[in-house]
């Protein structure tokens, strides 16, 4: 439903109060939604908000109303009133022009600039393993909201943080040069973030050998773990890195060269990509300039043992660090420090940062604490906060070799796709390179969707399987519709230029797909508004539900005459042109045949 009825309706709710009650109400009292799907009608008023004007019952309030609006709105054909709800039915005259002034036109749903700059940070790998499940969420995320804010009219970077030194690193370094022999990403045949992650696990394999054997001498396991040889070595080699001891520079910027080539790999096979690349290694230092002008201004303050605090305890929260004793960073600094860098560099008016909801907590006092500083940019953070990915078989482990790695899972998924759509005959008339294509369109469809599809706060349960179904509530569902609506346009040799007619009359089905049609700008404004790409991902799958029923109940190249033949084949064109788009700002391709 277009913008310009709902606001037509709410206008002459408004005014038939007026006439009606000598009342006025309120426009945020006035109440329009969908009309539920048992019920006949396309928009409903809800009513039980006049009937303290009315002093009327629901029902009867609902008739006036109805009566009224019918009388002043000629788009409106009949209405009907159950209990509090006046539901509201358009005469064909307006669906018709509804497609011809606005369907039609190929720049429907496009969004003017806002004039407003975004930056959305997401991905933020770490260089001393391969990407996992949860990097998938966090990537098809931030690639997602970003392309939907893009499409609402925002100039959007897209930025990615690469936490590129510290511990984790050193441990892969330091098992890569005592049991590695120099094994190199060729030489193993190994991606180079797969190779680099394999010296992660066996790091964390020695290190709970030297555990177990000084525990065994008699030590606590906290000592252990302490004074374990390993942990030791790894920490003397961080801290050599960090005096920029030249062996260890070298052996870090070729590690993570590898590492590099490796995720540049999987970003590819992802589709998302990246405008600007920040690494930790060259941050890390940042923030103490801010910390400085904390305390001077008395937003911080400093211990006995020289460290810098800030008190957050009328906040509801609690004292938190903000620089060590030894005058080091901790992680809030270096985020105070690149926050600032960020603006400076791009001077945006708003900067989401997609990162799991176990850093609930960091960045509310992130946030908290540039506001505190008198930072005018801070109130356009947002943290786009996101669940955990569970599997059937159980919650992702990490360092033990079992994490779900995010370049299997893809290969897993083509496969899956393969063998599916071998299985129900949809690669009729490809070649063997059509089909590859086609199945890799497929797979990553199903995960992509499978994955954006649900609430981004909420936890999930991806089930590779379940993803890779063709009728039911999956990407490969809203794909076959796109192709099955391509192959009727081929079929009818369609062309846009046809004269769009005006049919004596529509059935429901045509209906029900204009007012599903209609409705995409609104989907894709909260989608943006809301940071959720869950929204346009069920809005794409309703609306090729509705196709498939409008397909199934119509004949659409054996219509009844040419005009009734030409309405449906456009609107059969406007169907595939707004899942098209809706399935790319969620990154997901659809195939033209199947």
């Amino acid at each position: 439903m277009t913008n310009s009825i709902q606001q037509t309706l709410i206008a002459h709710t408004i005014q038939a109060v007026r006439e009606l009650y000598s009342a006025d109400i309120p426009e945020s009292q006035v109440t329009l939604q969908e009309t539920r799907k048992e019920f006949e009608g396309h928009i409903t008023v809800v009513v039980f908000p006049v009937t303290r004007f009315s002093k009327k019952s629901p029902e009867q309030t609902g008739n006036d109303i109805g009566e009224f609006l019918q009388r002043t709105v000629p788009a409106i054909s009949a209405f009907n009133v159950i209990k509090g709800f006046l539901n509201i039915s358009f005469a064909d005259q307006y669906w018709i022009a509804l497609v011809n002034k606005k369907l039609i036109d190929a720049s429907f749903g496009i969004f003017p600039s806002n004039g407003k700059k975004l930056m959305v940070e997401y991905s933020s790998p770490n260089t001393n393993k391969p990407l996992h499940l949860g990097h998938i969420r966090n990537n098809l995320l931030g690639y997602s909201v970003s392309e939907i804010l893009k499409a609402y009219g925002y100039d959007v970077v897209k930025a990615n943080l690469v936490n590129d030194r510290g511990i984790h690193i050193c441990k892969s370094m330091l098992a890569w040069q005592k049991y590695g022999n120099g094994e190199t990403p060729t030489l193993a045949g190994l991606k180079g973030d797969h190779l680099v992650g394999k010296y992660y696990v066996v790091f964390d394999k020695e290190y709970k050998k030297e555990i177990d054997t000084l525990k065994a001498q008699g030590q606590t396991e906290e000592e252990a773990k302490k004074n374990a040889p390993l942990i030791m070595e790894a920490q003397a080699m961080l801290q050599k890195w960090e005096a920029g001891e030249e062996e260890v520079i070298q052996l870090w910027k070729t590690m993570n060269g590898w590492v590099y080539e490796g995720f540049e790999k999987t970003y590819k096979q992802l589709g998302v990509d990246f405008d600007k690349f920040y690494y930790e290694s060259n941050t890390y230092l940042l923030g103490k300039d801010i910390i400085q002008e904390g305390l001077d201004n008395g937003v911080f303050f400093r211990k006995a043992d020289n460290s810098v605090w800030i008190d957050l305890t009328d906040e509801g929260l609690d004292e938190k660090l903000v620089l060590r004793g030894d005058g080091t960073s901790v992680y809030i600094t270096q985020d105070l420090g690149t926050a600032q860098l960020k603006y400076d560099e791009f001077e945006m008016d708003e900067s989401i940062y997609v990162v799991g909801n176990e850093q609930d907590y960091h960045f509310k006092v992130l946030f908290l604490i540039l506001k505190k500083l008198g930072k005018p940019w801070a109130e356009g953070l947002f943290h786009l906060s996101y669940g955990m990915v569970d599997l059937p078989s159980g919650k992702m482990k990490s360092r033990e070799g079992t994490v779900v790695d995010a370049d299997d899972l893809m290969t897993e998924m083509i496969e899956t796709a393969k063998a599916r759509t071998e299985e129900l005959g949809k690669t009729e008339g490809l070649d063997e390179e059509e089909r590859a294509s086609l199945y890799n369109t497929i797979g990553m469809g199903a995960l992509k969707y499978f994955l954006l599809k649900v609430d981004p706060k909420k936890r999930l349960l991806f089930d590779p399987n379940e993803s890779v179904d063709f009728q039911g509530h999956t990407g490969p569902f809203i794909q076959y519709t796109h192709a099955r609506i391509k192959s009727v346009l081929r079929k009818a040799s369609y062309n846009e230029s046809i004269a769009l007619g005006y049919p004596a009359d529509l059935s429901v089905y045509e209906q029900d797909l204009i007012q599903a049609l209609s409705r995409f700008p609104e989907v894709l404004e909260a989608s943006a508004k809301e940071f959720s790409p869950a929204q346009l991902a069920n809005y794409a799958y309703e609306l090729a539900k509705l196709y498939n029923k409008f397909y199934h109940e119509e004949s659409i190249i054996k219509a009844e005459d040419d005009t009734v033949k030409n309405f449906r084949l456009h609107l059969s064109a406007i169907a595939a042109r707004i899942i098209s788009e809706s399935m790319r700002l969620l990154g997901i391709e659809v195939p033209e045949r199947m």
